[in-house]
């Protein structure tokens, strides 16, 4: 037994991870299902993911979900990144504790009360609700997100190779876009990738602000269960299953080579002195 588990640590871990993805694991085994009956199990069959070549509602749905969560999470990671550097860099000016606040209250706020606020203002504004205003949308959520990475990056980045750069007469713009920039690289890729994650799986934001013709893929799974679920809908969640799953891979292997740089550095630095 591992040091500092008990017998009743272990079970809770068990029936815990067991709740989270035995769920999940079936809705995959299920979308090879060869039955039409998504709770009858038929034999392997790879004929619902042909099938989705041939659903045009899935294919249109899935390109709008594409082209926001792209639009977005760029977006998201250029003033999630400019956030994030004022924050992390400028510790006292007026009207910080507001600016911190404006900055993390979409970490908290519920999802309702971020999507009706957003459809009052462009109501308000007379806005058609289209594409653009679901990247918009998802753009004030998922720009906090990216700010607390690279505050986070920023914190622990040693300045002293900026101010080494100042001294050798590089103007600060040159010294962020070709010194701090690329070190901080691993922390927009993480900003970047956890953005789009979140942009392709919100439903209810981008339920408040769409509009004809912007039906993202989460809204049109959803709308599509109420009436049933089908083996398609099983071979659709378990590509976009598939999409987040290699996400967070990736994420974990950049996070884990920026620690790596970290460490490196913090050596140098003290070999140095």
């Amino acid at each position: 037994m591992i040091r500092g588990l008990t017998r009743f640590n272990i079970v809770s871990l068990t029936f815990g991870f067991a709740f989270l993805y035995v769920p999940i694991l079936l809705l995959v085994i299920f979308s090879f299902n060869e039955s039409k009956l998504v709770t009858v199990w038929g034999g392997f069959s790879t004929r619902w993911y042909s099938g989705l070549m041939r659903n045009q509602q899935l294919l249109d749905a899935a390109y709008v979900t594409l082209r926001v969560a792209i639009v977005s999470s760029t977006l998201a990671m250029v003033l999630g990144t400019l956030a994030g550097l004022v924050l992390a860099r400028f510790s006292t000016f007026r009207g910080r504790a507001l600016f911190t606040g404006m900055v993390y209250a979409p970490l908290v706020m519920p999802e309702v009360i971020t999507g009706l606020s957003l459809l009052l203002l462009f109501v308000s504004l007379d806005v058609d609700r289209d594409i653009w205003t679901v990247s918009l949308a998802h753009t004030s959520f998922t720009m906090c997100y990216v700010a607390v990475v690279v505050q986070s990056r920023l914190v622990g980045f040693d300045r002293s190779i900026e101010e080494a750069a100042l001294d050798l007469g590089a103007r600060p713009a040159k010294t962020f876009l070709v010194i701090t920039l690329p070190m901080i690289a691993p922390a927009l890729v993480s900003g970047w990738l956890l953005a789009f994650i979140l942009s392709l799986d919100d439903l209810v934001i981008a339920s408040f602000t769409t509009g004809p013709g912007a039906t993202t893929l989460p809204m049109r799974i959803y709308s599509q269960v109420r009436l049933g679920v089908t083996p398609e809908i099983n071979a659709i969640s378990t590509i976009m299953i598939g999409v987040v799953a290699t996400a967070v891979l990736i994420i974990s292997i950049v996070q884990k080579r920026a620690i790596v740089q970290r460490r490196r550095e913090e050596r140098m630095a003290f070999a140095a002195s």
